[in-house]
């Protein structure tokens, strides 16, 4: 019960914290050249300085930035996120449309870099100063310094152009139908290229921080003790290592959650993907504040849920927190 109200504690102090970042986000906005007006003009190929004065007014564009930011605050605590000037539509309604697939590709990708990291770190710190920790300790060096956006380029040319073994983007084959098992696989197939792509990077980091958690655990005392106790290596790891050692792959999902979303941004417009990456890159491109601050708050919120999650989890590996110790 003490980990759940410290966990509650801790979401209550994030609510103000999502309303400064909203606030300082749309006053930057303000000062870069040109609004939503402007690049509704440009697509509609130009038109009449009176056209666009009066969708200035209808937008609320031509009242002081203060006032906008109030209307716009005000709007937000009565969870109307506005309509979006470009797509026609609530803002609400334009993100629950992509927020599926962003949420799917960051589920896969978190799953897989943990899951992976966890057993690498296990396996190099078991074999340090072998060949397999040399290995692994240098293919998460590599990935690590590799831009995502290789990764995905390279696999588009490697498995989708010269051995066609997956598709090349998309989240599913257009026009298809499939329905019921077929388009579960049919998105699967879709989603391995871009999962594979964001997940190796954060693969990269798990391992390397659960190989040194690893290595810090099995040199404790107790370690040493259920050794001498007479119980087999696997049975230390499983039993008494490795739930201390994942604490810290745990705080690190919740500080990660906010990168892995910027990370979407990138791994969607390359693998051109519906979701709240691509969203975000169209919604800057044409000025369109509304959908730009929505994506904002909606991603706040996800990495706000993520770090409570968090908090609850730790709780769990950890009970002298679980017990406000």
């Amino acid at each position: 019960m003490t980990i759940l109200l410290l966990a509650l504690r801790r979401l209550a102090a994030s609510l103000p914290t999502l309303f400064v970042i909203l606030a300082g986000l749309f006053l930057l906005l303000q000062l870069a050249p040109g609004d939503t007006v402007d690049a509704l003009m440009a697509q509609m190929g130009g038109g009449d300085p009176a056209t666009a004065d009066e969708l200035r007014r209808y937008y609320g564009l031509d009242l002081p930035a203060a006032a906008q930011l109030g209307r716009y605050l005000w709007r937000l605590v009565q969870l109307d996120l506005g309509q979006s000037a470009i797509y026609g539509k609530p803002v609400a309604t334009v993100i629950a449309e992509r927020l599926p697939v962003t949420l799917l590709l960051m589920g896969a990708s978190l799953t897989l870099a943990f899951l992976g990291g966890t057993f690498l770190g296990v396996l190099a710190a078991r074999r340090i100063g072998q060949w397999p920790d040399t290995l692994i300790s240098t293919l998460g060096l590599m990935f690590y310094a590799t831009p995502s956006f290789w990764f995905g380029l390279m696999g588009i040319v490697l498995f989708a152009i010269h051995l066609g073994w997956l598709p090349a983007g998309g989240f599913e084959e257009v026009g298809a139908g499939y329905t019921g098992l077929a388009h579960v696989l049919d998105v699967a197939r879709h989603l391995v290229l871009p999962t594979l792509t964001l997940a190796l990077v954060f693969l990269a980091t798990y391992l390397r921080i659960m190989r040194a958690s690893m290595l810090e655990v099995l040199s404790l005392d107790y370690v040493r003790t259920a050794r001498a106790k007479g119980l087999g290596e696997t049975g230390v790891i499983v039993r008494h290592a490795l739930r201390n050692a994942l604490l810290p792959m745990v705080t690190l999902v919740g500080l990660q959650a906010g990168t892995m979303l910027g990370g979407s941004v990138v791994v969607e417009s390359v693998f051109a993907l519906p979701g709240l990456g691509r969203l975000a890159y169209e919604s800057v491109v044409q000025r369109d504040l509304n959908t730009l601050l929505g994506i904002v708050f909606v991603s706040a919120l996800l990495v706000i849920t993520v770090n409570f999650l968090v908090d609850l989890i730790y709780g769990r590996l950890d009970p002298r927190i679980a017990a406000g110790r």
